[in-house]
């Protein structure tokens, strides 16, 4: 049992509690999680995930691993780009693959997808297997960010390259304030209209508010070993793209 503690939300939670605290939120909101995505970013997030693999560029043959994959988007994002190869989605959540299985993508390639319950902390998966590992707006929830990037280094190859899509910060303190009067004000309550569950989502807003800023991240993805490490900001800042290599 740890005695060390985290965030859940704006709450202090012991670590030991925070992973199957957030799996309680994603199995809550897996059959309406899509549909929340579309509201909650006004379709933002398709244009973001489009953003990702722009930068990312996927090649014929390559080998993704997603973490934090849920309904596998960018699983078939990448697939589709790259035209052959692999995807593993790797969720904490067995809900949300399941919900990711039943779309129809995941029937039209299931010969090139694996879906798989772990955790992003301790992949089951062994060194040097993946050409690419992805990671798209699910790093804010794992209790100790720097063990998922350590690990995210021990599975790519050499070679291998890093991308995270996250919610970050905005640069400007008005721009940041009116968004997260929007954020606190009228996410939960559309999560309460959707879903049915208002408190997921103010974790969820809660969670966003408590991630380190780009420069802070940056900084832990190059403690993880990745190399060329760089960011882009997304619509300002209120998400941003972090890529590294594992040269």
């Amino acid at each position: 049992m740890s005695d060390n503690t985290t965030h859940f939300g704006f709450e202090t939670v012991r670590e030991d509690e925070k992973a199957g605290r957030v799996q309680g939120v994603f199995t809550s909101v897996a059959s309406k999680y899509d549909i929340m995505n579309d509201v909650m970013s006004v379709g933002i997030h398709r244009i973001w995930k489009e953003a990702m693999m722009d930068w990312l560029a996927p090649r014929a043959g390559q080998k993704l691993l997603d973490v934090a994959g849920g309904t596998g988007d960018i699983s078939f994002k990448f697939l589709g780009r790259a035209g052959s190869g692999h995807a593993t989605v790797c969720d904490i959540t067995e809900s949300m693959l399941v919900e990711g299985r039943k779309r129809a993508e995941a029937e039209s390639m299931s010969a090139s997808l694996d879906w798989v319950v772990g955790d992003a902390m301790a992949l089951p998966f062994e060194d040097n297997t993946f050409d690419v590992y992805t990671i798209s707006f699910g790093i804010r929830n794992v209790t100790r960010p720097q063990e998922a990037l350590n690990e995210a280094y021990r599975v790519l190859r050499p070679g291998g390259r890093l991308m995270v899509l996250e919610f970050s910060q905005l640069p400007n303190p008005m721009m940041q304030a009116a968004y997260d009067a929007y954020s606190f004000n009228v996410i939960p309550q559309m999560g309460k209209l959707i879903t049915g569950d208002r408190d997921s989502y103010q974790y969820l807003v809660e969670s966003i508010r408590n991630f380190p800023d780009q420069e802070t991240f940056l900084g832990m993805v190059k403690n993880a070993g990745f190399e060329n490490a760089k960011y882009r900001n997304l619509s300002l800042g209120i998400s941003a793209l972090h890529s590294g290599w594992k040269l």
